[in-house]
């Protein structure tokens, strides 16, 4: 088991550098300058060499990565071209709303797409596995700032029942555990759930079905066991898949939020980055990639450790 952890950490490193690289060089592919957020077009040449000293676009490229890394290792992404504040200070408040939705969100539709799926693989070609599947299919089929609109529309304009925007009353973005805050947050999370929730329940559901078939569960039966005990026995069976498929969806959940958030205007990591985008705001732009990659990657790991402890097996 100890070696299992060992090795999945060294590949965990080159994984994690290579993130870096990308995030620092896809800035680079897009077009325009960073320097036109704080300094106008027709700006002297001296002050367009003196803001690209001040934010070490003056140097090579290899040299400005290596600057770049160096700091990011110590905690200090750089400075916001256009608010002027530190990145990190900026990010790790983002990732905080972020963390909050996609959890949420994350718990909704593993809930959900465990015990659809689980029914329709029981029930396997009945009613209730065509209503499952039916459900699935329209959850990864919908586009989530579609869904985002519709629901604001219903739910916002016309009942009155949810706020459409913001985390908070007056657009405040502290969240607290109320109830009037917790308003604020339904809308996008449901929205941000239906993608997960339709698939897991097609990953529940196919695995159900085949251990339904498995030799193991043909014994079981005859020895006379309830079909409560048998359904452990296969969730045992079944949980590592699952917990892979989760582990994916909720770091997709957490790089894959900038359109529902730029709906709702959360104050997450979507956004921010919308912003950073529309901005151009590079340093900003490339310490927002640089967290949330991280995070995937970190959740990846983490999926790859507790996997062995439901499966053994998967350790050795």
């Amino acid at each position: 088991m100890l070696s299992y952890i060992l090795k999945r950490l060294l590949y965990a490193i080159p994984i994690a550098l290579s993130v870096t690289v990308l995030s620092f060089m896809l800035v680079y592919l897009a077009p325009g300058d960073p320097l036109n957020a704080i300094a106008p077009a027709d700006a002297p040449a001296d002050v367009i060499a003196a803001l690209k000293s001040a934010y070490g676009l003056d140097k090579p490229v290899p040299v400005q990565y290596g600057m770049w890394l160096l700091r990011a290792v110590q905690g200090d992404l750089g400075t916001s071209i256009a608010s002027g504040r530190e990145v990190v200070t900026e990010v790790m408040s983002a990732v905080s709303n972020t963390l909050l939705l996609a959890g949420v969100a994350g718990l909704a539709g593993v809930i959900a797409g465990c015990v659809l799926g689980a029914l329709a693989g029981y029930w396997h070609g009945s009613v209730i596995d065509r209503i499952a599947t039916f459900i699935s299919v329209i959850g990864v089929s919908v586009p989530h700032y579609w869904l985002g609109l519709v629901l604001t529309i219903i739910f916002s304009t016309q009942l009155g029942w949810f706020p459409a925007m913001g985390a908070g009353p007056g657009g405040s973005s502290d969240w607290a555990w109320d109830l009037e805050h917790f308003r604020y947050l339904v809308l996008p999370a449901i929205t941000l759930s239906v993608i997960p929730m339709g698939i897991i329940t097609r990953t529940v559901r196919a695995l159900v079905a085949e251990m339904l078939e498995q030799e193991f569960v043909v014994a079981l039966r005859a020895r006379g066991l309830s079909n409560g005990t048998i359904f452990r026995h296969i969730a045992k069976n079944t949980a590592p898949t699952v917990l892979a498929v989760t582990g994916l969806q909720i770091g997709y959940l957490m790089g894959g939020s900038i359109l529902v958030e730029t709906v709702f205007a959360w104050p997450g990591t979507g956004f921010l980055l919308n912003t950073a985008i529309f901005q151009r705001d590079m340093p900003l732009l490339q310490g927002t990639i640089l967290v949330l990659c991280m995070f995937f990657v970190a959740l990846n790991l983490l999926v790859d450790i507790l996997q062995p402890l439901l499966d053994p097996r998967m350790g050795r």
